[in-house]
C-alpha cells in the first residue's frame, strides 16, 4: 500500500456530483490553464514548497465535499456551499476558511467558473503544489448552491474516537484503511484552533511537503508537532491501525 496513490482516495470525493454530469469532447477548457497559473502563484512559498493559501484549500475542498452522506445519492457535497452559504461557512469546523474562500471566490469570479468547480480543482493543485504530492483528476461541471449542507457530516473535533470516525465516513463509503490514508493530508497541515495558544503548529515535521512523515510523527510525538487525539486513535483501532502504519517511510 503507498501512500501518494492511496491518498487519492481523499480527493476523489471531488467527483461525486460531476461524475454524474454530462460530459462534452473531454479537453480541458483553456481557462482551467489560465487558472492553475493563478494558483501556482497562490500557493507557492518562495523556496517551492506549499504555503498556508495551499493548506486552507486542501481543508477547503474536504469540507465542501465531506458534507455528503450516501442517502443523499447524487446531490450534496461539492457543489460551493461551504463558501455560498454565510450559515455554513460560520460554522465552528469551517473556522479558517474565510481567507481562502474570499480569494477563491474572486478568483473564480475573476475567469468566470463555477466556485464549486474552482474549489474543486483549487484543492487538487494545491495538493500537486506541495513536493511529492499525487496528480489526481478533476471533473468539470458542478452546479454552485447557497444552500447550507447539512450538519454534523464533518469530524466535529480533535478528540473524536475511532469508532465515531470510521463510522462517519463508511456512510461516505470509505473503508476504515481508506480512513487512514485520508488523514494522511495531516502531512501538510497546521493547527490553529484546537489550542490557540499553539496556533501555527504543524501536524509534522515538513508541513511543506506532501509526505508521510506524519504518520511516524503520530506516533513518536517530535517536539513541536501537534498531533490531534483522534489520529493517535486511528493509529491504534484494529481496522484503521495497520493501514496507518503501513505508510510509514513508504514514500511512493
Amino acid at each position: 500500500m503507498r501512500f501518494s496513490s492511496t491518498i487519492a482516495v481523499a480527493l476523489a470525493t471531488t467527483l461525486i456530483e460531476a461524475s454524474a454530469l454530462p460530459r462534452s469532447g473531454g479537453a480541458c477548457p483553456a481557462v482551467w490553464t489560465q487558472v492553475s497559473q493563478d494558483l501556482t502563484q497562490m500557493f507557492l512559498q518562495a523556496d517551492g514548497q506549499c504555503n498556508d493559501d495551499a493548506r486552507s484549500a486542501i481543508r477547503a475542498v474536504f469540507h465542501d465535499c465531506g458534507t455528503w452522506s450516501s442517502s443523499q445519492g447524487l446531490t450534496g457535497g461539492c457543489d460551493g456551499s461551504v463558501f455560498l452559504s454565510d450559515v455554513e461557512n460560520a460554522r465552528p469546523e469551517n473556522r479558517g476558511l474565510q481567507s481562502i474562500s474570499a480569494k477563491l471566490k474572486g478568483l473564480a469570479a475573476q475567469r468566470g467558473v463555477g466556485v464549486a468547480d474552482m474549489i474543486a480543482f483549487a484543492g487538487a493543485h494545491a495538493t500537486l503544489s506541495c513536493p511529492l504530492g499525487p496528480t489526481t483528476k478533476t471533473m468539470i461541471g458542478r452546479t454552485d448552491s447557497s444552500k447550507p449542507a447539512d450538519e454534523n457530516l464533518l469530524p466535529g473535533n480533535a478528540t473524536m474516537s475511532a469508532d465515531t470516525i470510521i463510522s462517519l465516513f463508511a456512510d461516505k463509503g470509505f473503508s476504515a484503511a481508506d480512513v487512514a490514508a485520508l488523514v494522511g493530508a495531516h502531512s501538510s497541515s497546521k493547527q490553529f484552533f484546537v489550542d490557540p495558544a499553539q496556533a501555527g503548529a504543524p501536524q509534522d515535521r515538513t508541513p511543506g511537503m506532501w509526505d508521510v512523515d506524519y504518520y511516524s510523527d503520530t506516533i513518536t510525538k517530535p517536539a513541536g508537532v501537534f498531533v490531534f487525539d483522534s489520529d493517535v486513535a486511528l493509529s491504534q483501532d484494529p481496522r484503521s491501525g495497520p493501514a496507518f502504519k503501513s505508510f510509514i517511510g513508504q514514500q511512493a
